[in-house]
């Protein structure tokens, strides 16, 4: 797979991103993308970039071209439907998988394989390892590079 970045946009990321999968978490609770990051990228699988504000998330996506996106769908002023159609319709992210992030539905509805506007979703809270069963279930396979 190649992968054009932004080297302004994102700079640290030009490096990392040849080794691990790039992830985008798109949510507004700061609290909540940091520690994922962090607990992320401890793994030593995945470089993880955070957007906390949905007005800005299509602009990120674009810049960072990440193989997967978390995105959370209750957010002030847009919500994450509204972040998925822009990333669904934009030709050069329409293939990127998004795995909504919810309180508004339970993780045995996750397991049932029940999906928000066709994509699949995780029940927040959210242990780490159910974030890194859902990514990796959805994670398209990736080519050398």
């Amino acid at each position: 797979m190649n992968r054009t970045i932004e080297a302004n946009f994102f700079p640290q990321a030009v490096e990392s991103i040849k080794e691990n999968a790039c992830i985008l978490i798109i949510d507004n609770n700061r609290d909540f993308t940091r520690s994922a990051k962090l607990a992320l990228e401890r793994t030593g699988r995945y470089f993880v970039c955070e957007e906390n504000d949905a007005s800005k998330a299509h602009q990120t996506a674009q810049g960072l071209k990440p193989d997967l996106i978390l995105l959370d769908i209750a957010m002030p002023e847009t919500d994450g439907g509204e972040v998925a159609a822009w990333i669904q319709t934009d030709p050069a992210l329409h293939r990127i998988p998004i795995v909504f992030l919810t309180a508004l539905v339970t993780a045995a509805e996750g397991r049932a394989g029940l999906r928000i506007h066709g994509h699949p979703f995780l029940a927040k809270p959210i242990s780490l390892p159910a974030l890194i069963k859902g990514i990796e279930e959805n994670l398209p396979a990736r080519s050398a590079f």
